[in-house]
């Protein structure tokens, strides 16, 4: 029998959810995960936006969401040209959509639920084009262990 770890996510789920989202969109979607306890999420998740060099998007269309679920903490942080197009509206409502989920301990649920609806949000306004590459990963960067 296994047992998962109910904070634990399953990655591979969220990895598709991102190929599938990014096969609509030019923008470019990460999740980090921090098993452990983080300080600030919003800064947390803006030092690894920069560290995953995520601002050298052609369109600076990428978004990045960050999960700590140890600490019941994350932050969705977007770049300048993601966040001239949608505005605050767009992460309150994204941050909503997983604050529901994780509130019953869906983690997984919760982040793929946010990559389909930042996908779809940069569907709208960064359609994908004849000529886009995937400039970032789409794995799921795990930081640190769990003790």
């Amino acid at each position: 029998m296994v047992i998962m770890n109910p904070l634990s996510l399953d990655k591979l789920k969220i990895m598709q959810a991102i190929s599938a989202a990014e096969s609509q969109t030019s923008g470019e979607i990460r999740v980090v995960i921090y098993p452990h306890a983080i300080g600030d999420p919003v800064e947390t998740a803006r030092q690894e936006f920069v560290r995953l060099a995520m601002h050298h998007t052609r369109e600076r269309n990428a978004v990045l969401v960050l999960v700590a679920p140890a600490a019941r903490a994350f932050a969705i942080y977007g770049d300048r040209g993601v966040h001239a197009q949608c505005g605050d509206r767009f992460w309150e409502g994204v941050a909503e959509t997983m604050r529901r989920h994780f509130m019953n301990g869906e983690y997984t649920a919760g982040v793929v639920a946010a990559v389909k609806e930042t996908g779809a949000v940069l569907a709208q306004h960064f359609p994908r084009r004849p000529d886009d590459r995937n400039e970032l990963p789409d794995d799921v960067v795990e930081r640190g262990t769990v003790i």
